[in-house]
């Protein structure tokens, strides 16, 4: 298994090294990510249920694609290339904001500065199935309502980021 090394930061997002992407998980350190929001033509947002071979947050629905940029890499063309082999999807993104946010996922730890780009897409994703498990388009009214409801089903960082791109996607 290669390792990967992703971009460490400090809380204003500036660069302060790189460490490898396991063990920064284990050990809680401050990193750059990001989170695409998918909306079709009916303003509906594609969800994509993780795959249950995922190292952390297995099995549960989230935003349409989220990672780390590479180092030494420009973050939109990240953003671009991991929806390209994530769920088989090419468009135009939009970086809306940005948000710091830490939690505890039991023996590993998100503590990110996440990234978020909204992008338009009117076709059939083709997900790569070691990444995503499932998919659906679901209009805002009733993913906020199943937000509710059923919090444990959501990625903590979806929930954190889904109002705000919501609205963003109407204005």
């Amino acid at each position: 298994m290669v390792k990967e090394e992703i971009i460490l930061v400090d809380e204003k997002d500036n660069e302060v090294g790189t460490g490898e992407k396991l063990e920064v998980h284990r050990s809680g350190k401050l990193h750059r990510a990001f989170s695409i929001f998918i909306f079709n033509s009916r303003g509906e947002t594609l969800l994509q249920k993780r795959a249950k071979t995922k190292y952390h947050s297995a099995g549960l629905w989230s935003n349409s694609c989220c990672s780390h940029p590479r180092p030494n890499q420009n973050l939109e063309e990240e953003a671009r290339k991991r929806l390209r082999e994530e769920m088989g999807i090419s468009c135009d993104l939009k970086e809306i904001f940005s948000f710091l946010f830490r939690a505890n996922l039991g023996n590993l730890i998100e503590h990110e500065v996440d990234h978020v780009f909204i992008g338009r897409f009117d076709g059939r994703p083709e997900p790569n199935e070691r990444e995503a498990e499932d998919w659906k388009w679901i209009n805002p009214g009733e993913l906020t309502r199943d937000v509710k409801e059923n919090p444990g089903k959501y990625t903590h960082w979806f929930k954190i980021a889904l109002d705000r791109a919501l609205k963003e996607n109407k204005a």
